[in-house]
């Protein structure tokens, strides 16, 4: 399992928001993804991804959710929740 960050411009794209990210380093505007893989000596292959929403910015402001298609019944879950579901 590990949480990702991807650097995102302006403030729609669902789940972005002020936030540290590995990826620069420092607190920049990000969406985080979730990503699960399998692994061995042969090889390794993709099982599951999910975009982590934040559960202040995001999960709670209903108007936002919506602008950005997310469905409304959708919670709050932690990074390792999602990669647990």
């Amino acid at each position: 399992m590990d949480g990702t960050g991807f650097l995102e411009k302006g403030h729609a794209s669902a789940g972005v928001q002020r936030q540290y990210t590995g990826t620069a380093g420092r607190v920049k505007n990000s969406r985080v993804g979730v990503f699960l893989a399998y692994a061995t000596s042969r090889g390794r292959t993709m099982i599951d991804r999910r975009f982590h929403l934040p559960e202040h910015s995001w999960c709670a402001d209903a108007e936002r959710r919506r602008a950005a298609g997310i469905p409304e019944g959708l919670p709050f879950a932690t990074k390792p929740r999602l990669a647990w579901e």
